[in-house]
């Protein structure tokens, strides 16, 4: 038997966090299209773009049970994707406007929410 198919108020926010930051890319790319790592073998632009259209995808995946599992695994790809982003920034946080400190406290945050897309994936599934 699966699960009802309305997501908890935590899915709920999960899935709005990734809409929002999807989003984001497409309305003000220029910051993430900034914080892509130098030698990536594709234009910041390009990058951009594909990993907020897969945030969007991912977002809005784990709002049905037929399509959270598929999500999820989308989701902690694209999380592992992105990371080396992550560290670019917090390496040379001047570059971005950033504080260094922040820069580096996002980085514990990436395994706090592949964690939580990892159990908001398993909604999905058969009991």
């Amino acid at each position: 038997m699966f699960e009802s198919p309305r997501p908890t108020p935590g899915v709920l926010a999960l899935a709005a966090v990734f809409v929002a930051a999807g989003l984001t890319h497409f309305v003000a790319p220029q910051f993430f299209d900034r914080i892509v790592p130098p030698g990536l073998p594709m234009p910041a632009q390009a990058a951009t773009l594909i990993s907020g259209a897969a945030e969007l995808a991912g977002g809005l995946g784990l709002l049905h049970p037929a399509t959270r599992p598929a999500a999820r695994w989308g989701l902690l790809v694209l999380l592992l994707a992105v990371f080396p982003a992550n560290v670019y920034m917090a390496q040379e946080p001047q570059k971005f406007g950033v504080p260094a400190w922040v820069a580096w406290a996002r980085l514990p945050l990436q395994p706090l929410l592949m964690w939580a897309v990892w159990r908001a994936g398993r909604q999905g599934r058969k009991r």
